[in-house]
C-alpha cells in the first residue's frame, strides 16, 4: 500500500475532528474508539497524568457534567505525519453553557496530539493541553487567543 504524506496528514486532521464531534456530542463511547486503551494525557488538571483510556474518559466525564451544550474549537492545527507515527499540535478551546444556563467563553490551551497507527487505525496515544504560565506571579495565564 503506498500512501502519500499529504493523505496522512489529512487522516490525522480528520481524526482530530471526530475528536471534537464526540466530545460535543458528548459521546465517551465514540471517544473511547479514538484514543489507544493505553493513552498518557497530561491534561490541564491534577493529577500531572493521566494513564490509560478510563482515566481520560473520567476527565470529559467531569467536564460533560457541567455542561448542557458544549463546544470545543481546535486552531492552527499543525500535523507531522509519516505511515505510522504522527503529531499535531494547535490551540483548543472548550466552551458552551452550563446546565445553569450561563453561557462560558472558556480559555485557549495548548494542545498536542500524538497518534499511532494501531492495526491499521489512527489512535490517539498521547495528549497534552496545557496553559501559559506567568513564573513572576505564579499564576495561569488565561486570557490569551491565537
Amino acid at each position: 500500500m503506498t500512501v502519500h504524506k499529504g493523505q496522512m496528514m489529512d487522516e490525522i486532521t480528520r481524526h482530530i475532528s471526530r475528536i471534537v464531534e464526540r466530545i460535543e456530542a458528548k459521546d465517551l463511547d465514540g471517544l473511547r474508539r479514538l484514543y489507544s486503551a493505553d493513552v498518557v494525557s497530561f491534561d490541564v488538571e491534577p493529577p500531572l497524568q493521566h494513564a490509560g483510556i478510563d482515566a481520560k474518559l473520567a476527565n470529559w466525564t467531569k467536564a460533560f457534567a457541567f455542561f448542557q451544550d458544549v463546544r470545543y474549537e481546535v486552531r492552527d492545527l499543525t500535523v507531522t505525519a509519516d505511515e505510522n507515527v504522527a503529531f499535531a499540535h494547535g490551540f483548543g478551546r472548550l466552551h458552551g453553557t452550563l446546565k445553569n444556563g450561563v453561557p462560558v467563553d472558556g480559555m485557549w490551551v495548548r494542545a498536542t496530539f500524538c497518534c499511532r497507527r494501531i492495526d491499521g487505525r489512527w489512535l490517539v496515544t498521547h495528549d497534552q493541553v496545557s496553559v501559559p504560565f506567568d513564573i513572576t506571579g505564579g499564576t495561569a495565564v488565561t486570557g490569551l487567543e491565537p
